[in-house]
C-alpha cells in the first residue's frame, strides 16, 4: 500500500474509532442526562402512554388514569378525594413533572423500575401494554377523614402514628388541593398550578403542613423535659415535690417566668406540673440539667435529624449554643424550639410504646402489575428516647392531664388516653395569634395502636379562646376513635 493510501487508511480508522467512542459515551455515559433532559418529550411520552399504577389505600385505589384527547399524552392522573389525601400522595402532572410518592415511587408506578423487568418482558412477548405497579400505603381511611373533616377551614396539620410499628396512619393538612386540576398540559391546569403558588395563595394549601412545616411545639415539649428530668435522675418520683419556686426568674435576668393564670405551680410534682402545665417547673428543670442534656434528650426522640417516611420531613430543631436563658425557654417549648406534626407523634408513639421509638413509614410495599410483592417494608426500630420505667410514669402523667387536667375533652369512654396539651406563642411579642397543640395517644387490647399530634395553625377562633385543649383535642380524639375502630373491626 503507497504511503497517501495508508494515510487514508489511517485517518478513516481514526473517524470509525471517534464514532464508536462518541457513540459508546452517548449511550453508557450521557444516557441519563439525555433520559431526564426537560426536552426530552419521548421520555415523557411513553411515561404517559399507559396508565399509571395506582396508591392503595386499605386495598382500595386513592388514584386513577383517564384518556385524554389533543395531546401525545395518552392518559393523565386522576385522584379519588384529592384534598383528603394530597399530602400522602403528592401530585403527578404532564406539565409540572410529580413530588411526594408520586415522584419517589414512579418507577413503580410507571411499570419502569428495573424490579418490573421480568413484567414488562412477559408483556412484550404477549404483546399486553407496558402497566405500572400499585403502591400500598399504610394509611387508614377513617383515620384520615377524621383528620381532614376534624381541620375543616381551619389552618393547620395532623400525624398519626402507630406506635408499635411505626406505620403513619393519618397525615392530613389544611388548606389542601385537588392535584386532578393541574394533572394534564393544558392552559386550564396551567392556570390551576399557578393559582396554588404561594405568591398568588398566601395560604400556600401545597405545603405539607404535617412534614414540611415546624412550629414552636409549645408546652406539649414539656413531655421531653419531663423525659430528661426522669433519664438524668433530676426526679425519680413523679408525684414528689420538686425544687420550683413560683415565681421564677428565668436565669441572667430579672423577668419572672409567667404561668398561664392562677395554678399551684409551686414545688409541683412532675405529675402536677404536667397536669397544669407548670412554665416554671419546666423551664428551672430545663435550666437545671443544661442545654446538651436537654438537646441529648430531644435528639433521641428525633430532632435535629430529617425522616424519609419515604416522603422525607424536615428536621425538627432543638437549638445549639443558647444562653441560659434561650434553654429554658426552649425547654417549654419556645424560643427557637420547632417540631414539626410528625415530630410530635413520634414523641407520644415513644412514651406510649414503652419508651421504643419505631421509625415513621407510610408505605407497606410494592406490588408489581401481577400482584406479586416486589418490595415489603419492615417495622424499624429508630431509638429508646426512654427507659421502660421512665416510659410508664410519662404514661401516667400524661394520662392524668387527660383525666383531670388541661386535655380533658380528648377523654373516650372505656379508653385509657394519654396526652399534653400545648398553646404556643407566635409572633414578635406574642402578637400573633398562638398555635394550638394536643399530642395523645390511646391503649387498646394489644398495646398502643395510635399516636396522634395536632396544631392548629390559624382559625377564626377568637384569641381568647385557642388552646389545644379547646381546637386540636377534639380532632385527636375523633382520629384515636377511628383507628381504635378499625382495630375492633379487625
Amino acid at each position: 500500500m503507497n504511503k497517501p493510501l495508508r494515510r487514508i487508511a489511517i485517518f478513516c480508522g481514526l473517524l470509525v474509532f471517534a464514532l464508536l467512542l462518541r457513540d459508546n459515551w452517548i449511550q453508557y455515559v450521557q444516557a441519563d442526562e439525555l433520559k431526564n433532559h426537560d426536552k426530552n418529550r419521548r421520555v415523557l411520552i411513553a411515561r404517559y402512554s399507559q396508565p399509571r399504577g395506582n396508591i392503595i389505600v386499605d386495598g382500595q385505589p386513592i388514584t386513577g388514569s383517564v384518556e385524554t384527547n389533543g395531546t401525545d399524552f395518552k392518559y393523565k392522573r386522576t385522584y379519588k378525594n384529592g384534598p383528603m389525601w394530597a399530602p400522602v400522595t403528592g401530585y403527578a402532572s404532564q406539565a409540572f413533572d410529580a413530588n411526594q410518592i408520586e415522584k419517589i415511587e414512579d418507577g413503580i408506578l410507571t411499570g419502569n423500575d428495573d424490579r418490573l423487568f421480568f413484567n414488562r418482558t412477559i408483556d412484550m412477548i404477549t404483546g399486553k401494554k407496558q402497566k405500572g405497579g400499585d403502591v400500598i400505603t399504610t394509611l387508614n381511611g377513617k383515620a384520615q377523614e377524621a383528620a381532614f373533616k376534624g381541620l375543616g377551614d381551619k389552618k393547620g396539620a395532623v400525624a398519626a402514628l402507630d406506635p408499635r410499628t411505626g406505620k403513619i396512619l393519618a397525615l392530613a393538612s389544611t388548606p389542601s388541593y385537588d392535584p386532578s386540576t393541574f394533572a394534564g398540559g393544558s392552559t386550564k391546569d396551567e392556570k390551576a398550578w399557578n393559582a396554588l403558588l404561594p405568591k398568588n395563595d398566601k395560604d400556600d394549601p401545597m405545603l405539607n403542613r404535617a412534614l414540611r412545616q415546624t412550629y414552636p411545639p409549645g408546652s406539649t415539649f414539656k413531655v421531653v423535659t419531663a423525659a430528661a428530668a426522669l433519664e438524668n435522675g433530676k426526679y425519680t418520683d413523679i408525684d414528689a415535690p420538686t425544687d420550683s419556686p413560683d415565681p421564677w426568674k428565668l436565669p441572667l435576668s430579672v423577668k419572672p417566668l409567667p404561668n398561664e393564670g392562677n395554678i399551684p405551680c409551686e414545688n409541683a410534682s412532675l405529675r402536677q406540673a404536667l397536669r397544669y402545665s407548670c412554665n416554671t417547673v419546666f423551664g428551672k428543670l430545663g435550666d437545671d440539667l443544661g442545654e446538651d442534656k436537654m438537646r441529648e434528650q430531644a435528639e433521641k426522640f428525633g430532632f435535629n435529624e430529617t425522616v424519609d417516611t419515604p416522603v422525607r420531613a424536615y428536621a425538627s430543631v432543638y437549638p445549639k449554643d443558647m444562653d441560659r436563658p434561650g434553654n429554658a425557654m426552649s425547654a417549654i417549648g419556645q424560643f427557637d424550639t420547632r417540631a414539626t406534626p410528625l415530630q410530635m407523634a413520634m414523641v407520644a408513639a415513644a412514651v406510649a410504646n414503652d419508651g421504643k421509638l419505631m421509625k415513621p413509614y407510610m408505605v407497606d410495599s410494592l406490588r408489581a402489575p401481577n400482584l406479586n410483592t416486589i418490595e415489603q417494608t419492615s417495622p424499624e426500630e429508630m431509638s429508646q428516647p426512654v427507659s421502660a420505667e421512665n416510659a410508664h410514669k410519662l404514661q401516667d402523667m400524661m394520662e392524668t392531664v387527660v383525666k383531670e387536667g388541661t386535655g380533658t375533652s380528648a377523654q373516650i369512654p372505656g379508653v385509657t388516653v394519654g396526652g399534653k396539651t400545648g398553646t404556643a406563642q407566635h409572633g414578635v411579642a406574642n402578637s400573633k395569634n398562638p398555635y394550638a397543640w394536643f399530642i395523645s395517644y390511646a391503649k387498646g387490647d394489644d398495646g398502643s395502636p395510635v399516636a396522634v399530634a395536632v396544631v392548629i395553625e390559624g382559625s377564626d377562633t377568637l384569641r381568647g379562646d385557642i388552646a389545644g385543649g379547646k381546637l386540636a383535642a377534639p380532632i385527636a380524639k375523633s382520629v384515636m376513635q377511628a383507628v381504635l375502630d378499625t382495630e375492633r373491626d379487625k
